[in-house]
């Protein structure tokens, strides 16, 4: 299955983003706690190098919990500080004031030293679309988001937003996707929704994933359909037309209606009803 997917206003936003980042104490990237790798632009490292980093593993919930810890070992591996969220429940959110205190503690108590008390710390909410930007940030300004105008330095368009006493948030319309440097990549992200399912053949892509949770999560299927027995040597199209029939999705004359079972596979997955999956595992843990 071929997926691509990487627009052409990359470019700008990249170039928009280098002169944002001057301005900024802490760099929060989202990335979908399923499949945190995928779900993150490459690019960002290079573009936030030298500044306070937090990583906010959002949908922890829907994620294998065991595999949320190695992923915060992982970045905490790499100087990152990690936070698991879910941005539509408010679940972690509470945590996420006094991560950045501790990950900006530094610049905290140089402004303090020259006498400069009480600036909130600035920060750049980055992600790829469908990650749960706009999702978090709604959530945690809740009613007191305030924009508080254009500051010097900041082009045109973009707003300072502030979250609380101690944080500010340089809200801009920079988008970064990720370029896919495997198909499994891609993959992942149409697993989970984040790519348009218009443009996808949404059968193909649910044999995908059953091939996926036969061999990691055996059990998921068979738990979420009574009936359905994933047999070794069953093939994938075999098992979506086993939950075609234990969920009637019929055609006339008793055929099996796969496309509507592989929507409602994809669905069960993407909302957690098939338990909780992570897709990726990080580098160390893989090998």
């Amino acid at each position: 299955m071929n997926i691509q997917w990487y627009p052409g206003h990359m470019t700008k936003a990249k170039r928009a983003m280098k002169e944002d980042i001057k301005l900024i104490d802490l760099v929060i990237e989202l990335v979908d706690a399923r499949v945190p790798l995928g779900s993150r632009n490459p690019d960002i490292d290079e573009l936030a190098a030298g500044k306070a980093r937090m990583v906010l593993l959002n949908k922890s919930d829907l994620a294998d919990e065991s595999a949320n810890e190695e992923w915060v070992r992982y970045f905490s591996g790499l100087g990152c500080h990690v936070v698991k969220v879910n941005c539509k429940t408010g679940s972690g959110l509470k945590q996420i004031n006094p991560t950045v205190q501790e990950a900006c503690k530094e610049k905290i108590e140089r402004d303090r030293r020259r006498g400069i008390l009480n600036r909130p710390v600035r920060a750049m909410v980055v992600g790829i679309p469908n990650v749960g930007k706009s999702t978090f940030i709604n959530a945690f300004a809740g009613k007191a988001c305030a924009k508080t105008g254009n500051k010097p330095g900041v082009t045109k368009g973009n707003q300072w937003i502030r979250l609380s006493k101690t944080l500010e948030l340089l809200d801009t319309p920079g988008i970064l996707w990720p370029k896919f440097e495997d198909q499994k990549a891609g993959l992942n992200l149409a697993f989970i929704g984040s790519i348009n399912d218009e443009i996808l053949d949404r059968e193909e892509l649910a044999l995908e994933l059953i091939r996926f949770l036969e061999e990691r999560y055996p059990q998921s299927i068979e738990k979420r359909y009574p009936g359905v027995e994933g047999n070794d040597g069953d093939s994938p199209s075999a098992i979506l037309e086993q939950i075609a029939r234990v969920r009637a999705c019929l055609l006339k004359g008793g055929v099996s209606d796969n496309s509507k079972a592989a929507s409602i596979l994809l669905d069960d997955f993407r909302s957690g009803r098939l338990g909780r999956i992570t897709l990726e595992l990080p580098p160390v843990s893989a090998q």
